[in-house]
């Protein structure tokens, strides 16, 4: 499923246009997206946990010519499914 198949299914489910279901989904997006940067979480009972976790930086390898290179620190976004979720699933 991508964005615009989950627009179509919001909007059939809400009996909404796409447009106003596009805008819901959008808004979704961006306060999960706005929440995990100022470093909060997104908890979503019953369907799963959003959170940031740090990377250090560390030294790799180009798998090419062998020569180290350097990788920063970075944040990533992480996603912990609930107990919902995986009933729903199993």
């Amino acid at each position: 499923m991508n964005k615009n198949d989950l627009i179509g299914v919001v909007a059939d489910g809400a009996k909404i246009t796409k447009a106003q279901a596009g805008e819901a989904v959008d808004a979704v997006f961006n306060a999960i997206t706005g929440s995990l940067k100022k470093g909060d979480e997104v908890r979503l009972v019953g369907f799963g946990t959003f959170s940031v976790s740090r990377r250090k930086a560390s030294v790799g390898r180009n798998p090419a010519t062998g020569a180290e290179i350097k990788i920063a620190a970075s944040n990533q976004a992480k996603f912990k499914p609930g107990k919902g979720l995986k009933d729903a699933i199993n």
